[in-house]
Parts: C-alpha cells; sequence; structure tokens
C-alpha cells in the first residue's frame, strides 16, 4: 500500500547550487510533458520489479524493471526533471544543448532539494543505476500506429573520484534520443513548482504532475474519474488502496498550485483538479498567481557559462 503524505520540510542549507549549474531558484523548473500524465515510473519506494503495461485507445507504455536494479521511481525521475531544466536553460542562455550532461552531485541534490552527504551521494548513484538499467517502450511521440520507441531512461552515467581523497569531482549522464527530443521541441516542456521536490508520497507527486499537465491554468480545472486515475497512474496497488490513498491527498490539501476536491456519483468517485489562482480570494485554498519565467537573480553565472561553453566544446 502507499501512504499518501504531504510535504517534507526543506532540508538543513536548502539553498541553491554555486558551482556549475542553473540555479533553481532563478528559473523555471521544467517538466517533460510527456512523461508527466502516464505510467513511466513505480509509485512506490519499495523495489518493484512486477512490469507496467498501459493501453488506453491506440497508446501504449510499456515499462520492464531490471532484475538486479528495480525500475526507476517517481522520485528518481527528479534527476529528469533536473537535466530537462538545464537543457532548456541552455537553450534560453543561447548556448548549444547536448544530450550528455557534466555535473557534481552537489549541484544536482541541492537543486532537487534533498540533503547532501556520502549516504545522500549513494542513493543518488543508485537512482541513476535504476534510471540506466528501466527499459521503456511507447509509441507515444512515434510517427504511425505500428511505429514505437525503445530505450532507457538514461543511455548511462559515470563518476570521476580523485584517488587520492576518494571524493567525487564530477559525473556526467547522458539522454536518450526520445526524452531530448522531448525537451528541446517547441512545446515539450513545462515549467513546475519547485515544492514539487519536497512531496513525500508518490502518489502525491503523480498526481501534481497530472494536474500540471492538464489542469493549467483553465478556469474550472480539470476532472477524472477514480478508475481513470487508478488506470493511468499504474500503480500497483489495489484500487480501493489507491482511492484512499488519493483521498488522503484531497484531504491533506499539500498540492502546489493545484486543490482538489472529490464528490461521488453512481458510477465512480470524480476528482477536481482546480489551479488555486482560479479559486475565490475567500477560499483559505487560494493562492495568487506566480510568475511562470521568474529571473530573481542571473540563474547561470557568467563563469557557469563559460565552463559551460568549455564542457561543450569539449564533447564536440
Amino acid at each position: 500500500m502507499q501512504t499518501a503524505m504531504s510535504k517534507r520540510t526543506q532540508p538543513k542549507g536548502d539553498t541553491q547550487p554555486d558551482l556549475f549549474t542553473a540555479s533553481f531558484a532563478d528559473i523555471p523548473i521544467r517538466d517533460q510533458r510527456d512523461t508527466m500524465e502516464r505510467p513511466f515510473f513505480s509509485l512506490s519506494k519499495k523495489p518493484r520489479l512486477a512490469p507496467i503495461e498501459y493501453r488506453v485507445g491506440d497508446v501504449w507504455v510499456e515499462v520492464t524493471a531490471n532484475s538486479k536494479f528495480g525500475m526507476a521511481s517517481i522520485w528518481d525521475a527528479d534527476i529528469l526533471i533536473w537535466a530537462a531544466t538545464q537543457v532548456t536553460e541552455a537553450i534560453d542562455r543561447g548556448l548549444s544543448p547536448d544530450r550528455t550532461i557534466r555535473f557534481h552531485p552537489y549541484n544536482l541534490l541541492k537543486a532537487v532539494r534533498r540533503p547532501v552527504g556520502g549516504d545522500h551521494y549513494r542513493r543518488l548513484r543508485e537512482a541513476l543505476d535504476r534510471l540506466t538499467h528501466t527499459a521503456v517502450r511507447t509509441n507515444i511521440r512515434a510517427e504511425g500506429k505500428k511505429k514505437s520507441s525503445s530505450f532507457h531512461w538514461l543511455e548511462g552515467w559515470n563518476e570521476v573520484i580523485n584517488e587520492a581523497t576518494g571524493d567525487t569531482m564530477a559525473m556526467t549522464l547522458t539522454l536518450p534520443d526520445w526524452l531530448f527530443n522531448g525537451i528541446v521541441t517547441k512545446g515539450g516542456v513545462l515549467t513546475i513548482h519547485e515544492d514539487y521536490f519536497l512531496l513525500t508520497g508518490g502518489i502525491e507527486r503523480w498526481l501534481y504532475r497530472v494536474a500540471r499537465k492538464h489542469a493549467g491554468t483553465q478556469e474550472l480545472g480539470w476532472q477524472f474519474t477514480m478508475r481513470q486515475l487508478h488506470e493511468k497512474s499504474g500503480s500497483a496497488a489495489r484500487f480501493s488502496d489507491f482511492a484512499l490513498d488519493v483521498r488522503r491527498v484531497v484531504d491533506s490539501d499539500g498540492l502546489p498550485e493545484y486543490a482538489l476536491s472529490v464528490h461521488r456519483t453512481e458510477a465512480d468517485e470524480i476528482i477536481t483538479f482546480t489551479p488555486r489562482c482560479r479559486l475565490d480570494a475567500t477560499d483559505p485554498r487560494f493562492r495568487p498567481p506566480r510568475n511562470p519565467r521568474r529571473r530573481v537573480g542571473l540563474g547561470i553565472t557568467e563563469p557557469a557559462l563559460s565552463l559551460a561553453q568549455m564542457v561543450t566544446a569539449d564533447q564536440a
């Protein structure tokens, strides 16, 4: 059973990285929109080996876990969100994006609002392994009903270690063509709220991404039946347990930007996703709209731009 919870507290020293990645305090965080609604990731922190098989209409998704590493989870997907943000920020800055991204684990962990340290570096390596070994097949964005794409969430990753100290000097990861092309295509990403990274429950995280994909800033929001959500989620939980967890998320009212409500019909329960900025100002769930392209600071500093250009030149 997957327990729905609210947001965790901000980790100690929850400040932005200052080395050579874009500062998430200053730039919009982007998520690849094709991955936001359909069941591409495990929603449980327990290792999942059972495959995901999703078919609705002409669209299908198959996700297969590796017996050693397990299936990539929705928490592992934070790494892909971070990568999508780096790629799109590079484009915004006039740089040439690359499928291979060089980074320091400290920066990535700080950007996705995780604690840092040896144990968290180990967990990052485990997440990178799950992403590298989780196999995906889908016909989303394949031209023609009989065509499909097959890939892993990462083509690979590596780590450079200081032999004298044992400390990590740098890491690289390489995105698959399917994901990279989805990021660089116009309209291929959506901005998300930075507090998404503080959500602790897998269903909470998935519901936020569904809300962001469908409800957007629409006046009346969006609706799904509980059974539609269960099917779309790919959750391994029984329908009754899944429904219980969704109701808990509704009651806790902890999702950034969106308020959820539930009402029952004769056939099913209906879940409504409403942008908080569209609620009446007297509603305690109301929140004013945010600037979707906030630029509090420079985002990428001039030295960071120079380093990014050096990395791009090294890879050319």
